[in-house]
Parts: structure tokens; sequence; C-alpha cells
């Protein structure tokens, strides 16, 4: 059986992620498959509208399938797995610039490349299950596919607590973030894409909303404020050390867990791309800086290890906590020069 299905069912471009056993990972051939339909449905007037969703309960998308990435880059050879970003990172910028309404719908957990997948859309929709999270500075990468141009437009802090903390959103937190626009209960969402593919009307998912949960970062944004707001991680930190709060002990406890790399080059991607000039191309683009070098001069490796090989969850990072150098986080953010993501069509 295909790991993805995709098919145009009456007015819609449909896309199925197909592995819940695997929690609907996402492998570079269906990005490829995804990339495709994408081309093939911009100009179709027989596709109203596309419309996203998974198998499965536990799992949207939980996000990127790097088994072979870590096999190929533990050998030696970086260029899978900077073939497997860039072509990912050109996947989602087509999807965030769809010419068409995209309704996705997020049940269970979306994190990493399921970000990319379900949270660049028009109409993006979770439930009671959703589980929303961009955990990559746990692994030694930063939030990518996208997923920094959406931490920094959420409201105030947000965007470096969820990034570099790794914090998981349920449904109300998700919509409060801005990766996620609608709320409606799952046992709804059968018959709402069965007539979204009989009509093509997206208005019908506005007029299926209910009004989304509490938000508990609500609750916290005042500390998430007052602590997040430093021009570095170190300036995080010390805010964090300096605050006697439940929050801040909570806080500071989950960024010790996570690459101190991956956290200091987080925190400059999210203060570059806040404010009106940001753009998806320009926040792939300074992604791809970094993924480009992550296995090479990062921490992805043994981030992967720690995490899923031996699972012994005790990383050795490659830089400490209290003193990563600002050097280390220019150097991974360079311009790649040739090397630098594009977004024209291969020739070759």
């Amino acid at each position: 059986m295909s790991d993805i299905s995709i098919r145009k069912t009456g007015r819609t471009g449909r896309i199925t992620l197909t592995r819940p056993k695997a929690l609907n990972a996402l492998s570079y051939d269906m990005c490829m498959e995804i990339d495709a339909a994408l081309k093939a449905w911009a100009d179709d007037d027989d596709v109203a509208m596309l419309v996203i969703d998974a198998e499965g309960e536990k799992a949207f998308c939980a996000g990127g399938d790097i088994q072979e990435m870590y096999d190929t880059g533990k050998a030696g050879d970086f260029d899978y797995g900077r073939r497997f970003w860039r072509d990912e990172y050109r996947m989602n910028a087509r999807m965030f610039e769809f010419p068409k309404p995209v309704a996705s719908f997020l049940q269970g957990f979306t994190m990493g490349g399921g970000v990319g997948v379900g949270c660049h859309g028009s109409h993006r929709v979770v439930g009671e299950s959703a589980q929303i999270a961009m955990p990559e500075c746990g692994i030694g990468l930063v939030p990518d596919v996208g997923g920094s141009l959406i931490l920094s437009r959420a409201p105030g802090r947000l965007g470096e607590y969820l990034g570099l903390t790794g914090a998981r959103m349920g449904p109300g937190d998700a919509v409060l973030a801005g990766f996620a626009d609608y709320y409606i209960p799952e046992a709804d969402w059968p018959a709402l894409i069965t007539a979204l593919e009989e009509t093509g009307d997206w208005n019908r998912i506005d007029k299926a909303a209910s009004t989304p949960p509490p938000a508990p970062l609500e609750e916290i944004q005042g500390d998430i404020d007052a602590t997040f707001g430093g021009e570095t991680l170190r300036d995080i930190l010390n805010a964090l050390d300096a605050s006697d709060t439940e929050f801040a002990s909570k806080a500071r406890k989950m960024i010790g867990r996570n690459s101190p790399l991956s956290m200091g080059c987080t925190v400059q991607m999210i203060h570059r791309l806040r404010g009106p000039a940001a753009t998806i191309r320009r926040a792939l683009e300074t992604e791809y800086r970094f993924t480009y070098r992550a296995m090479e001069h990062g921490d992805f490796i043994e981030g992967i290890r720690a995490a899923i090989i031996d699972k012994d969850r005790n990383p050795t990072w490659s830089d400490d906590l209290y003193d990563l150098k600002g050097l280390r986080v220019s150097q991974m953010l360079m311009p790649l020069g040739r090397d630098a993501l594009t977004f024209e069509e291969e020739t070759s």
C-alpha cells in the first residue's frame, strides 16, 4: 500500500497521508508526490480547492522520515539530506503560495515536516486531539519547513518560547499562535469533507467552525513576553534564571534538553523574520542555510542518535549552553552562495 493517496474527488484535489503506523511521517517520495500534485492542480479548472487529511487517530503527520538522512549523514554523505530539505522546502513554498484555497484537517500530532504540509494552507482545521509543535531544537535542527515564519508572526514572544522549548499546542493554543484557523469537532470532519468534495465551497468550513477551546498560552503570555524577549539565547537564559516563577523553572528545564546551537540560531532566525517584509521564501532560504550545514557542522547527527537511534536521551551537544559564541550562530546562518536554496524549476 502506498504511503500517500493523491486523487481528484468531485471539485477537490485530495491528499491523504496513509501510513498511520508510522504516524504518517513524511518521506522524500511523499514530498515529491505532493509537489507534483500541487503543480498539476494549480491550473486545473476541475479543482476548486485542496483538501488534505491523514489516516489514523494519533497523528496528522508527526514529522519527517529521517532514518535515511541519519544513515547517510553518519557515513559522511551529506548530499541526501541536503537534497531532501531543498526539495521539501520547495514543496512547502508551493503549498504556501498555492493559488486556490487549501483546507487541512489536523488531528493528533502535527510536528516538524507535518507543519510544512498542514499549516501553510488557507483553512487549517484542528480538532480536540490536536497537538502541534516545532520540537526541532531537541534533535539539533531549527524550526523549519516554513515554521520559522509562523513563529515570527505569533503574538508577543510566543514564537521564541515555542521554538526554543518545543512546547506542544492544543487546539486553542494552535489557533492563538497562528498554526491553525478553525476549531471543528473531529466527529464533524467526515461529513464536512464530503460536502467540500461535492461542492468545492470552502465557505462551508466557516459555517462549521466552533469557538476554540481555551488557550493555556494566554495565561502565561505575560511571563513569556517578560523572559523570551532577549536579543540572544543568553539573554533569554539570564531572564529565566533571574525569575523565581514556576513558569521560568519549567521553561528553563525544557530548554536545558535542547541543542544550544540550534536554539541560538532559532532566536536569530525569528528575529530576522519578524516584520512585514518577511516572506515564506525568505524564511525557507534562511532555514536552509542552517539545515544545509546541520549534519557537517551542527548537532543533527548526535541529536538523532540520542533521541531515535540509541534512545538514551543524553546527547553531547557541540556548544555550551551558557557559552554559545555569536560566531557559531553567524557561521550557521551565513549565505550559502551557489548552494543557496532557489525556487526556480529544475532544468536538468
